[in-house]
């Protein structure tokens, strides 16, 4: 009897990365995935956190995916080794701060020592040819094989046909008349084979799962290298950057304002390594201050707390100042209007 071979496949939690991973289970392939935790993904955190979503299911979709194709998932936490990758990329980034082609070789050689620790044999990934811009062109697709170490032990099911033929392929361990052509940024043919395999209610694609393709999340995490002085970042830099109005009007401080009752309580959260302010005159959000504050300083925050508060057209409302710490202390102000913040101010 001929040996079974096995493939890890990299499940993001999209429709494609599920589609490829099927695919090769259908040749008999066992097959298990592999997730890479960054701390950039969208899914999860801001559903979960925002009371507008709450009627949004709560899912990890790359858990979601392996249920459906009923294999073993495995979660690697990456957030210290990829640091590295969004510091400094090699080959620069997007539109914004990610550094797509960069990201896909780390999360393919990573996939390459599992790959070998394990025993397995090849890697699956759910790649098409020209759907993305920087990572997913045909000229890039030998950079990642190359680059990460796999070479042609890596098969992309989806565009296979397009490409040179892979060891998996040759040796016979997958059939490649059994892969498929697809190519370009239409969903069509995907969405045909999620029909086929009666695969529904799937991650709907709109640019991937990570923060670093968003504008507003790029320039928040651009902000937030400025005002450190250096690039290194912690997982609580990254989560916090996903929530609240941020508004910086000196450069050694920034306010985060919650904007609904969800944000308010994840910024509970954080209540010990900020100060935070509260409108206790009237109703208002959760304010944490990431940075020191002079004497004149706490007093233009309270303005903009105010701002934000149910008392923003009063003459003079109550801010609760506490320290991280637990002391407290209230001040009065006048709060500003609405056209008083310099547009420059938010983030």
């Amino acid at each position: 009897m001929s040996k079974q071979r096995k493939a890890v496949a990299l499940i993001s939690g999209g429709l494609d990365s599920m589609l490829a991973a099927k695919t090769i289970l259908e040749q008999g392939v066992h097959v298990e995935g592999i997730n890479f935790f960054t701390g950039f993904c969208v899914e999860g955190h801001t559903h979960a956190i925002r009371e507008k979503d709450k009627a949004k299911v709560k899912r990890n979709n790359s858990l979601w995916v392996a249920e459906q194709l009923g294999i073993k998932l495995h979660i690697v936490d990456v957030i210290e080794e990829y640091k590295n990758v969004l510091i400094n990329p090699k080959h620069g980034y997007g539109q914004h701060l990610n550094p797509c082609l960069d990201c896909k070789i780390f999360m393919v050689n990573k996939a390459k020592q599992w790959m070998v620790e394990n025993d397995f044999d090849f890697i699956i990934t759910g790649e098409v040819i020209g759907q993305r811009p920087m990572s997913q062109r045909k000229a890039t697709m030998p950079i990642v094989a190359k680059q990460s170490g796999a070479d042609d032990l890596l098969l992309r099911p989806l565009c296979a046909k397009n490409l040179p033929a892979t060891l998996p392929e040759r040796e016979g361990w997958v059939d490649r008349e059994k892969l498929h052509d697809i190519t370009g940024r239409s969903r069509k043919p995907q969405m045909a084979l999620a029909k086929q395999w009666e695969f529904d209610d799937y991650a709907q694609p709109a640019g991937g799962c990570c923060f670093l393709t968003d504008k507003s999340y790029s320039a928040k995490l651009v902000d937030l290298w400025q005002a450190h002085g250096h690039k290194d970042y912690e997982l609580d830099d990254v989560m916090l950057l996903k929530v609240g109005r941020h508004i910086r009007p000196n450069p050694h401080f920034k306010l985060i304002v919650a904007r609904e009752e969800g944000e308010g309580r994840f910024l509970q959260g954080y209540k010990k390594q900020f100060i935070s302010m509260i409108c206790t005159s009237h109703s208002g959000p959760l304010v944490l201050i990431d940075g020191e504050l002079s004497a004149e300083d706490v007093y233009l925050a309270a303005r903009i707390v105010a701002r934000y508060g149910q008392g923003r057209d009063a003459e003079q409302v109550d801010i609760q100042v506490t320290q991280p710490d637990g002391s407290e202390r209230t001040v009065q102000v006048a709060p500003f209007k609405i056209d008083e913040i310099p547009q420059e101010w938010y983030i």
